[in-house]
């Protein structure tokens, strides 16, 4: 494994972290807000937050008669999510999906701690010549 690929495999997971620390915080949000009137609950998508974070980005048009790609969201923004059925109040959280998808989101955060801290101790092997 050469230097840069151990630095970008660190730097993987720890965007990783970073994001699902920012997800974990927008969805408890959503949970909090199940019972607020007219409250939308939002999400992050994290494939393309996590694309972005790594420079791996979606493709960009260089010139005016170039095709247009990707979604019409613009990156790093919060996206609001499509309601099964909205309350008559509003509110479009869902609090067993909210749940269920915060549940998800902390099982991959506690993966993506244990191979940070994985990686971190095979270079601690490596260092001390073990």
């Amino acid at each position: 494994m050469t230097v840069n690929s151990f630095r970008d495999s660190l730097n993987l997971h720890a965007s990783a972290l970073a994001l699902r620390e920012e997800r974990a915080a927008v969805l408890t949000s959503n949970i909090a807000n199940a019972a607020t009137p007219h409250f939308k609950a939002r999400d992050i998508d994290f494939g393309e937050r996590l694309s972005a974070a790594i420079g791996q980005g979606p493709m960009h048009s260089t010139h005016a008669l170039h095709f247009q790609t990707g979604g019409t969201a613009a990156p790093g923004r919060l996206a609001y999510r499509v309601p099964v059925n909205a309350a008559l109040d509003g509110n479009t959280v869902d609090l067993a999906t909210e749940q269920m998808q915060f549940a998800e989101n902390t099982v991959q955060y506690q993966a993506s701690l244990q191979l940070l801290n994985r990686r971190i101790a095979g270079l601690m092997t490596a260092i001390k010549g073990e």
